[in-house]
């Protein structure tokens, strides 16, 4: 559907879903495209250089991902990697025992504002896409690292300044760092 304008994408896009509705036979669709995938499968299998990373449903590889790549691979806009490095003074107060040198994944709808006393991550007010009902916020981290905060609104902060953002801990995803590989919040750290 890539080849299609985006009316028309969207539009097939949903005469697919009622087909294979209508239909009830299984139907393989192939794509690259994260969003398709997202609203026209009951089933996604997420594969990389040939290798299959990860199989389950739209939601499952939301909120459950697998590994770093899975987890990148779904939402839009991608997920958010930080560092210890990138934490804000209490930050890391507020981490399982397990992030201490995981990646800590966070989606960036999930990052709220807040004050630097309560903050996990802070970062460097560099662009702001205004989108209508939302504002993608971009940011740079304190190790130097480019981050995405999804708003309701525009923030009225000034390029260069600093913002500060937190997340329910259910929303924090511990990645190991050589592996990639999704470390439960609850194991214990090596």
């Amino acid at each position: 559907l890539s080849n299609l304008d985006a009316a028309l994408r969207v539009q097939t896009r949903l005469e697919i879903a009622r087909l294979h509705e209508r239909l009830k036979s299984t139907m393989i669709y192939v794509t690259h495209d994260q969003v398709e995938a997202m609203t026209l499968a009951d089933k996604i299998v997420v594969m990389r250089a040939g290798r299959v990373e990860q199989i389950g449903s739209p939601i499952d590889l939301y909120r459950n991902p697998t590994n770093a790549f899975v987890a990148q691979f779904i939402g839009s806009p991608k997920m958010n990697f930080f560092t210890q490095a990138d934490l804000a003074k209490n930050g890391s107060k507020s981490l399982p025992a397990a992030a201490s040198g995981a990646h800590i994944g966070i989606r960036p709808e999930h990052l709220t504002g807040c004050t630097e006393a309560k903050a996990l991550v802070g970062g460097t007010l560099d662009l702001v896409e205004q989108l209508g009902e939302y504002a993608l916020v971009h940011l740079v981290s304190a190790s130097g690292e480019a981050f995405i905060v999804k708003m309701e609104h525009p923030p009225k902060t000034a390029k260069g300044e600093t913002m500060w953002f937190t997340a329910q801990s259910d929303a924090l995803h511990l990645f190991d760092q050589s592996s990639g590989l999704r470390i439960e919040a609850n194991s214990s750290s090596s």
